[in-house]
C-alpha cells in the first residue's frame, strides 16, 4: 500500500498538470492572432500617419471657378448695320471682321477731308512763294525810298539856292530900277527947263522901262523859285511818307511770314481731319480684338451709335481659375505650387500651379465692402482669391469655360 501511494499521487499530479496546461495547436493559434492584431495595429498607425500626411499634404476648395477676360466688342462710329458675320457662340479668329456699317458717308467724308487739305497745301504753297518776294520788295522799296529822300533834300537844297539868287537879282533889279526912274525925273525937271536935251530923256526913260521889266522878270523869277521850293519840299514829304512805308517793311514780312506759318498749320490740321475721316471709315468694320467664341446682340439693320456694345469675344486658350481659400489654408501656400483641377462637368482633372494670390480678401473688391465699425462684430472666417494658371498644353479642346465649378488641389508640400 505504502508503494502504491506514492505512484498514485505521481500520477494524480501528472494529471493535474496536463489539465491545467493548453494544448500545443491552441499556442500557435493564439500567437498567430497576437501577431496579426500587433500588424493591424501597425498596418492601421502606418497608414494613418500616410494618410495624415496625404491629407495634410495639399489645400482644397469648392469655391473655385473658371475665369477669362471677356473681350466687349463696341462700335467706335455710329451708322446703320448692313453685315453680321458670325452667330452666337460662333468661334472666330482674332483679327476677323465682325460687323460692318454702312461706310458711304465716311467715304464722302474722306473726300471731303482730301479737298480741304489739297486747298490748304495750295495757300501754304502761295504764302511760302510770297515771303521771299515781299522781303526783296520791301527791301527794295526802303532803299528807294531813302534815296527818295535823300534826293528831295537835295532838291530843296538846290531850290532855296535858286531862290535866293532869284532874291537877290531881283533886289539888284529893284535898284537899278530906283536909280533909272530918279533919272527919268531929274531929266524930265532939266528938259522941262530946256537945259537937256530931249534925246537924253528918251534914253533915261527908256532904260527906266527897261529897269522895270528886268525887275518884273527877277520878281517872276523869285517867284517859280519860291515855288521850286515848295514842290521841293513836297518831295521830300512824299519821300519820308514812303521811307516810314517801307520801314514797314519787316513788319510786312513777319505777318507774311505769320501767315504762311498759319497756312502750314492749316495743312496739318487738314491733314489729320483727313486722318481721322480714315479712321472712321476703317472703323465701319469692327474686328475680332481676340480669338474666341462671340456672344452677339446685333442684328443686320440695328442703327448703332459710338460706344454702343454689339458683341462680346470669349477667349477660350486664355483661362485661369479663380479659387477662393480660407485664410487659415493658406499659411503654407506659396506661389508656384503644383495644383491638380478637378472639373464638375467633365470629371477631368487639369494641372496647374499657383500663379499669385490676391492682395485683399473678396468681400473688399465688392461694390460695397463690409463695416466693421459698427459695433456688431461677428469673426467670420475671410476667404482671399488664389489664381491658379493651366500648365502648357492642358486645356487645348477648349473645354474649360469661364464660370464653370472646378475643385483644385493645392499641395503644399
Amino acid at each position: 500500500m505504502a508503494d502504491d501511494h506514492p505512484s498514485s499521487l505521481t500520477s494524480g499530479s501528472s494529471a493535474g498538470s496536463s489539465a491545467t496546461l493548453p494544448p500545443p495547436r491552441f499556442q500557435r493559434s493564439h500567437a498567430r492572432r497576437n501577431i496579426v492584431i500587433v500588424a493591424v495595429v501597425v498596418v492601421l498607425i502606418v497608414g494613418g500617419f500616410f494618410l495624415w500626411r496625404y491629407l495634410g499634404s495639399y489645400e482644397s476648395t469648392d469655391d473655385a471657378q473658371v475665369d477669362a477676360h471677356l473681350y466687349p466688342v463696341s462700335a467706335r462710329v455710329s451708322g446703320y448695320v448692313t453685315k453680321v458675320s458670325v452667330d452666337d457662340n460662333q468661334p472666330v479668329e482674332q483679327g476677323a471682321v465682325l460687323v460692318e456699317i454702312d461706310p458711304r458717308d465716311y467715304q464722302v467724308a474722306v473726300e471731303q477731308a482730301k479737298a480741304a487739305l489739297a486747298s490748304a497745301e495750295a495757300t501754304a504753297q502761295s504764302l511760302n512763294i510770297t515771303v521771299p518776294i515781299t522781303t526783296v520788295s520791301t527791301a527794295s522799296q526802303l532803299t528807294f525810298a531813302t534815296s527818295g529822300v535823300e534826293d528831295a533834300g537835295a532838291g530843296i537844297a538846290a531850290a532855296e539856292k535858286q531862290a535866293a539868287a532869284a532874291h537877290a537879282q531881283l533886289e539888284a533889279a529893284q535898284a537899278t530900277d530906283i536909280k533909272a526912274q530918279d533919272d527919268v525925273r531929274r531929266y524930265k525937271a532939266l528938259v522941262d527947263k530946256q537945259e537937256l536935251a530931249a534925246q537924253a530923256y528918251d534914253q533915261a526913260v527908256a532904260v527906266a522901262k527897261a529897269s522895270s521889266a528886268t525887275v518884273a522878270a527877277a520878281r517872276a523869277n523869285e517867284a517859280v523859285a519860291e515855288q521850286n521850293v515848295q514842290q521841293a519840299r513836297s518831295r521830300l514829304g512824299q519821300s519820308q511818307a514812303s521811307q516810314r512805308s517801307a520801314e514797314t517793311g519787316p513788319q510786312q514780312v513777319s505777318s507774311t511770314k505769320a501767315r504762311a506759318r498759319a497756312a502750314v498749320a492749316d495743312v496739318q490740321a487738314r491733314r489729320a481731319a483727313l486722318d481721322q475721316a480714315q479712321l472712321n471709315l476703317q472703323y465701319t468694320k469692327i474686328i475680332a480684338p481676340a480669338s474666341g467664341v462671340v456672344n452677339k446682340s446685333v442684328v443686320v439693320g440695328m442703327n448703332v451709335q459710338a460706344g454702343q456694345q454689339l458683341l462680346t469675344v470669349v477667349p477660350l486658350a486664355d483661362v485661369w481659375i479663380t479659387a477662393n481659400f480660407k485664410e487659415t489654408e493658406l499659411r503654407n501656400m506659396k506661389v508656384g505650387q503644383k495644383t491638380d483641377i478637378h472639373v464638375d462637368s467633365s470629371g477631368r482633372t487639369f494641372r496647374g500651379h499657383v500663379d499669385s494670390i490676391a492682395g485683399a480678401t473678396g468681400p473688399l473688391f465688392s461694390l460695397l465692402p463690409p463695416e466693421n465699425a459698427t459695433g456688431n462684430y461677428v469673426k467670420i472666417v475671410q476667404r482671399i482669391p488664389v489664381k491658379i494658371v493651366l500648365e502648357p498644353g492642358e486645356n487645348q479642346d477648349h473645354q474649360l469655360r469661364p464660370g464653370m465649378n472646378v475643385v483644385p488641389d493645392v499641395y503644399i508640400r
